[in-house]
């Protein structure tokens, strides 16, 4: 299995709602061999954290490459994330 790890820091002033039309979009991609998803602000326990987590769990190296090409997915990252991340960091690591 592999876990899809993508933790964002949003620009200043970005609205709650923002973050929350990303998670449904992306609840919403038909992604085969996606196992979980999971969307989260950050608790506020650190200072220095991220803002946002993205957890994904795929079957394998295929289902993982072929959600990252998957058009409707970049068209989420392209339209809803790009506009509101200040920052973005990815990992992928075998589960």
């Amino acid at each position: 299995m592999i876990r899809n790890v993508v933790l964002i820091k949003l620009k200043p002033g970005t609205p709650a709602g923002a973050v929350e039309g990303l998670r449904q979009a992306l609840e919403k991609l038909n992604s085969p061999g996606r196992r979980s998803l999971s969307v989260g602000m950050d608790a506020g326990l650190r200072e220095g954290n991220m803002d946002v987590a993205i957890v994904g769990d795929f079957d394998d190296e295929d289902a993982y490459r072929a959600y990252d090409a998957d058009p409707e997915h970049n068209r989420i990252r392209r339209e809803l994330l790009a506009p509101i991340a200040e920052r973005v960091e990815r990992c992928q690591y075998r589960v």
